[in-house]
């Protein structure tokens, strides 16, 4: 019995798995060497088929990019969303330790976790949110603003309900600890992106230990300073 034509792949290849391993070569290409630098003769030949082929399954570059951007994206909103969550319901979310496992270290460990986590595999999948060089009016950066702007309300509301909780309402307090966190997570992600050997669970435990070492190094903390669990999402 002849396959589908919408399920039929090439060389032999079913369809849907074709279609995964276009995917993953597109968001390698995207995710290492950008939007406007990406090719898609680089993506058909990581997967050994034709240029033609990718605008038969996926359309335009603009149209692939998207079909990359869309589940990371997804699953970075998600997987912080649910780490925010599980570290405001964890009674031991306020004392942080490096001795103690990542689900149990408080809410910032917990995210990052969880962004390692969500990333691993595809760990370049990070700047598909992060993209500076899609055409400003195009669906794809679009979506992406999209994201951003997820990410980065999940990072203030955290950060500005610590800062309330401790008795601080300043909004520039809250504005300038958003932005250290966002920048801290971005930082580290770029690290870990340059060691491939480093698994989530390491640099889950690896932020915990350098988390521990950085409150030693600040100052004992007077009436109405900032303690160092820092809630909120990443960015």
């Amino acid at each position: 019995m002849a396959t589908p034509p919408s399920r039929a792949g090439t060389k032999g290849v079913p369809r849907a798995r074709r279609e995964e391993q276009i995917l993953a070569a597109a968001t390698e290409e995207f995710g290492s060497r950008g939007y406007a630098a990406g090719s898609l003769p680089a993506v058909a030949a990581r997967v050994g088929v034709t240029k033609t082929l990718l605008h038969q399954y996926f359309g335009t570059k603009q149209d692939l990019y998207l079909a990359c951007l869309t589940p990371v994206g997804d699953r970075l909103v998600a997987v912080i969303r649910a780490a925010v969550a599980e570290g405001a319901a964890a009674p031991s979310a306020a004392a942080p330790s490096a001795a103690a496992p990542p689900a149990a270290a408080g809410t910032p460990l917990l995210v990052l976790r969880a962004i390692f986590t969500a990333l691993e595999g595809r760990r370049e999948a990070w700047f598909l949110v992060y993209e500076t060089s899609l055409p400003p009016d195009s669906e794809a950066a679009r979506r992406a603003a999209e994201y951003r702007a997820a990410v980065n309300r999940l990072a203030a509301d955290g950060t500005a309900g610590l800062l309330a909780a401790a008795g601080h309402e300043d909004p520039l307090d809250a504005d300038a600890l958003n932005h250290v966190w966002q920048g801290l997570v971005a930082t580290l992600v770029r690290w870990w992106i340059k060691h491939p050997d480093q698994s989530p669970d390491a640099m889950a435990r690896r932020c915990a230990r350098l988390f521990a070492v950085a409150a030693a190094l600040a100052p004992a903390a007077a009436d109405g300073d900032v303690p160092g669990n820092l809630p909120g999402g990443a960015g």
